[in-house]
């Protein structure tokens, strides 16, 4: 990654004058089957750009998962930056959303009462789990009838692909508007890629300057980004057959996982388990061990095996002092922040 850096060209990226960053702008656009790409600082920039280029004027509404990022993690950008009501829609599965909970959702028609559904907006991965790509077609084939435009936050895109659920191309067919980000499970330093038609992001450059997105020398962070999808993105596979494996030894303990550990994601239920959040990170910080909020366990492409070995004992452990009458439950919510 340094490597590529040291070899990377230095042009003025908001006047489009960066040979890296523009090669890897189309390069990601042709992956996922669209003619243009944009390269933005975050997952959360490259989706409310995406959400202002594809509404107009209010009235109007984005229906999304209840659990999305774009719902609970980007600030209410939604809001402020379109304009738009959020219509959080609670998946009847309890994993994804399905056509049935959009048709239900949906506001179609013209009752002056209501803000109007003009994006769907997707995500994939979310929570670990994969948005199935027949799903998928369907709720895109009802946008498209009822004039509604698609957006996927595809921050995890490569694990659902990674996974076998489908082909970058095989998803982007189905929206207007795709974000992929690199440095969310890929370990760039920096930055996504929103991509869409010509015209889409041809707006989608003004808009990004008008939010203060606009970069000069882009190239370093692109030609990190650039390397970590040639050489990360093979090895996503593995981390999918570690999550697995924790879930075996979790299930083991008599941990359930929250939902279903698809990618390399899991989420133990740590209230049915009779465990705190709290007893794994006191534990864990004994073992260099750090844990996050609300049981969230993610898996990246350097995690060793002495890794994995010390989380698995600090869970141990911390089930066997539960075990042992060591701890004082109470009926505290545990903090759970973004799910994704």
């Amino acid at each position: 990654m340094i490597e590529s850096i040291k070899r990377c060209s230095l042009g003025d990226a908001v006047y489009q004058e960066d040979e890296t960053t523009a090669a890897f702008e189309s390069h990601v656009a042709q992956l996922l089957g669209k003619e243009s790409g944009l390269f933005v600082p975050s997952g959360t920039a490259g989706n409310q750009i995406a959400l202002r280029v594809l509404l107009t004027q209010p009235p109007h509404s984005v229906l999304a998962d209840h659990r999305a990022h774009v719902v609970v993690a980007e600030a209410g950008g939604v809001a402020s930056l379109s304009q738009a009501l959020i219509q959080a829609v609670k998946p009847s599965n309890g994993v994804y959303l399905t056509l049935e909970d959009v048709k239900d959702a949906a506001v179609i028609d013209e009752d002056i009462h209501n803000a109007p559904t003009r994006v769907i907006s997707l995500e994939n991965t979310l929570g670990g789990t994969i948005m199935p790509l027949n799903e998928t077609r369907r709720i895109a084939e009802f946008a498209r009838k009822n004039g509604i435009k698609m957006h996927l936050d595809g921050a995890r895109l490569w694990n659902a692909t990674a996974a076998g659920a489908g082909s970058l191309e095989d998803f982007g067919s189905y929206f207007d508007s795709i974000t992929v980000c690199f440095s969310k499970g890929l370990g760039a330093p920096v930055g996504s890629v929103l991509v869409g038609s010509a015209a889409f992001i041809k707006k989608a450059n003004w808009i990004r300057k008008s939010i203060g997105g606009g970069m000069r020398q882009t190239g370093i962070l692109t030609a990190a980004a650039w390397t970590a999808l040639d050489e990360v993105y093979p090895k996503l596979v593995a981390t999918h057959a570690i999550a697995k494996d924790l879930e075996t030894f979790l299930l083991g303990l008599g941990i359930a996982t929250e939902l279903p550990v698809e990618t390399n994601m899991l989420f133990m239920d740590l209230k049915k388990a009779g465990l705190r959040n709290e007893w794994l990170t006191k534990e864990g910080a004994k073992r260099g061990i750090k844990f996050g909020h609300g049981g969230r366990i993610v898996i990246h492409h350097q995690i060793s095996a002495t890794a994995v070995n010390a989380l698995k004992d600090t869970i141990a452990h911390v089930v066997k002092l539960r075990d042992d009458g060591a701890y004082v439950s109470d009926d505290r919510e545990e903090i759970k922040g973004y799910r994704g």
